[in-house]
This record gives C-alpha cells, sequence and structure tokens, in this order.
C-alpha cells in the first residue's frame, strides 16, 4: 500500500456479512461531520483483487480524504465461490451496511459517491441498471457512479464475440446468464444515479459498448457521461488521484453531483 496520510485513520476488515471476505476497510481523515463517503469496488475478473491492493486505495484515500471524503474500500466474495450474479448481491449488502455505519464515523450517507475499476465497475454498474438489487439488500442510491474501464455493459455481445478466458470462467455458456449479468439489458428505466464511465482509450470496444450503454440511459432520461482517457486498463485504476487532467474529469463530475 503506499500514499495512506499518517494522518488518516484506518479500520480493517470490518464484516458486513458471515463470510470472510465480506468485509471492508474505512479511512477517516481526523475528525469529519457529514463527510461525503467514497464507496469503491475492486476489480480482478470477478475471481481476484483485493480492497487493500496499492492502486486500488494508495492515491485515492490520499485524494478524497484530503478533501474530506471518508473513504471505504470493499472486498466480495470471488469465483468459484460466488458467481457474479451473487456478487452483485454483496456489493449491494456492503453498501446498505455502510450507509447504516456512516454516521458513527462522522459521514453522510446521502453522500455518498460509488466506484468500481474493471470487474467491481460491472458490478456497480449493474447495480445502478437494475435499482431492485439495491433496494432488496436495504441500500439507498449513492449520489452518483464513477465506473473505470468495464467491458462487462452487454455480456451477450461480449460473449457471441472475441473475448478473454476470464469471461468464460465468470459467465459460462448460458445466454440467459450474460443476459442477466449485462447492465444494458438490465436496464429498463433511468439509472438510479447520474454515471461517469471512464474508458481506456487503448481499447475501442470497451468505449463502443459505453457508449451503447449511456444512450439506452440517456433515451430513459438518464445523465450518463462517457470518456475515453489515453491510459491502460490497469493505469485508469492505480494513477487516479494523481494531479493531471484525469483526475480533475473526474473531479469535475463529482463536483457536479454536490460533492466536493
Amino acid at each position: 500500500m503506499s500514499r495512506i496520510p499518517a494522518d488518516v485513520q484506518r479500520d480493517t476488515d470490518l464484516a458486513y456479512g458471515p463470510d470472510p471476505a465480506q468485509c471492508l476497510d474505512v479511512y477517516r481523515p481526523g475528525r469529519v461531520d457529514k463527510a461525503p463517503l467514497l464507496f469503491f469496488v475492486h476489480g480482478g475478473g470477478w475471481a481476484r483483487g483485493d480492497k487493500a491492493a496499492a492502486a486500488v486505495v494508495g492515491q485515492k484515500v490520499a485524494h478524497w480524504t484530503a478533501r474530506g471524503y471518508v473513504v471505504v474500500s470493499v472486498n466480495y466474495r470471488l469465483l468459484p465461490q460466488a458467481q457474479p450474479l451473487e456478487q452483485v448481491e454483496d456489493v449491494a449488502r456492503a453498501l446498505a451496511w455502510v450507509q447504516r455505519a456512516a454516521p458513527g464515523w462522522g459521514a453522510d450517507p446521502a453522500a455518498c459517491l460509488l466506484m468500481g475499476h474493471s470487474a467491481g465497475a460491472h458490478l456497480l454498474t449493474l447495480l445502478a441498471a437494475d435499482p431492485a438489487i439495491g433496494a432488496g439488500a436495504g441500500a439507498r442510491p449513492g449520489r452518483g457512479v464513477v465506473a473505470l474501464d468495464t467491458a462487462a455493459f452487454d455480456l451477450v455481445a461480449l460473449m457471441e464475440g472475441p473475448h478473454l478466458p476470464l469471461h468464460d470462467q465468470a459467465w459460462g455458456d448460458d445466454p440467459a446468464v450474460w443476459r442477466a449479468g449485462s447492465p444494458i439489458h438490465r436496464l429498463q428505466g433511468r439509472p438510479d444515479a447520474p454515471m461517469l464511465l471512464v474508458c481506456s482509450a487503448l481499447r475501442p470496444r470497451v468505449y463502443r459498448q459505453a457508449q451503447q450503454f449511456a444512450a439506452r440511459a440517456r433515451s430513459f432520461g438518464g445523465a450518463v457521461q462517457v470518456i475515453a482517457v489515453d491510459l491502460s486498463h490497469r493505469e485508469l485504476n492505480a494513477d487516479l488521484g494523481e494531479d493531471g487532467p484525469y483526475t480533475a474529469a473526474v473531479d469535475d463530475f463529482v463536483q457536479g453531483l454536490g460533492l466536493l
């Protein structure tokens, strides 16, 4: 882990469910009152990753705690223990738990920014596309969603074309499962929060899928922005929070939500 400021208090492995994987870390910038929340979900192809990885928290914790945020980084059950459609239920359960616990940290549960990378971005996009998932866990919608470079907006199209072996491992060969896991197909109305879809300019297929999801969301009146950034898939995660135009673009979106 890198760049966690010395004055930030870290509470680790707080359980939001009975399974050891259902836990999260909280980073608090000293004494705060009604602070906004950053709720982050890591990636890793639905099979790997960890809430405490340097690329997940280092730059982001430094950047957002300096702006008065309480930062939460979430683990969830991974393959093969849990399928992605179970993982999104873990994320919804974690969000509900965080919203209940937030006042005890000096944070405002109504001022929650949801952010995820890769598979984590997919899970949060699915949550925003189908509000019934969060409602079923007792979670309230976030104020906004920042999805960092997920390729899984339309799993039907993805699985029917060239794709990585990790997608076969996660999604199998059942088109009904692909459709159930596709945010673009679960979206039957306006997403429950404004969204910023960040794509690597090095992955044009991902950018096209993001544009298609955004167009469908806008047809329902949703507020969805798409940006392409000249960074790799990994860099879009690790570099967010560093000074520069990429972080500034995300901050502009967050400021538009009234959270900066």
